[in-house]
């Protein structure tokens, strides 16, 4: 039977690895050349990596950088940062990166998504959608790492995004970002009715069944940070991935 996705969510600045609360407050979690391995041994279904730096500070990927991870990496991994280019694009598919994410390209070059998509197909193309609510209760996608609000509507703006030739949808609570108390249900549901392509959903999940939620309610696959890199109350840093046998338990009947 086929099961979910569920994949640990990196994120880099200055080669380091990460972990933020709601985009702000960084902290350093140490090397991930080495967390890499140890999502390799765990036998993770995929990994995500965003450099979360490079948008802000004008600096495209980091390819020198990008070839030890990816040397390093036995799983699909999807790469998002600083991808202006289709050359850029091309040179992150020739060291081995399968997926690459768009986040702020996406808003100030959408051509680029569809030309991507043509040359080297949909499924290889993820629109990544930052997502924060305002006081009112409204829904906006920001860009920049989080600092420029757009004004886009989510679901309209995802609808857009597989009609420039997106194969999969990242859509990321920004305001459940490292909180670990649960994804944002109503804004991944309102997002995965909206589009046929597959969404993952990120920000928030504090435990396994966070991430089977996700996908009851249309999410094709669930992505997490802190879940993965922290362990108990106190978040003492501590890889982990649980087992195949425990998500094909906690995946039970989902046929999604």
């Amino acid at each position: 039977m086929y099961r979910s996705r569920v994949i640990p969510c990196l994120l880099l600045k200055d080669e380091g690895l990460y972990k933020t609360i709601k985009f702000k407050k960084p902290r350093y979690l140490g090397d991930p050349i080495n967390t890499l391995k140890l999502f390799n041994d765990k036998e993770a279904d995929e990994i995500v990596v965003l450099d979360i730096s490079s948008s802000i500070n004008g600096k495209g990927p980091n390819f020198d950088y990008i070839k030890r991870l990816t040397r390093e990496c036995f799983m699909p991994m999807c790469y998002g940062g600083g991808v202006t280019t289709i050359e850029q694009v091309e040179a992150l598919y020739k060291l081995g990166v399968e997926k690459v994410a768009f986040n702020t390209s996406l808003f100030t070059n959408p051509k680029l998504i569809t030309d991507v998509a043509k040359n080297f197909g949909s499924q290889s193309v993820v629109a990544s959608i930052d997502v924060k609510k305002s006081l009112f209760g409204s829904y906006s996608v920001y860009v920049m790492s989080g600092t420029k609000d757009t004004k886009c509507n989510p679901v309209t703006y995802a609808k857009r995004a597989e009609e420039l030739g997106a194969g999969e949808i990242f859509i990321n609570s920004i305001d459940k970002d490292g909180m670990m108390n649960g994804y944002d249900y109503d804004l991944i549901e309102n997002v995965s009715s909206a589009v046929n392509i597959p969404v993952v959903a990120i920000g928030g999940a504090g435990n396994l069944s966070d991430c089977v939620k996700a996908v009851n309610i249309g999410a094709s696959a669930a992505g997490a940070g802190s879940l993965f890199v922290y362990y108990g109350v106190l978040k003492a840093v501590l890889i982990n991935y649980p087992t195949q046998d425990e998500l094909s338990i906690a995946f039970k009947g989902d046929n999604s």
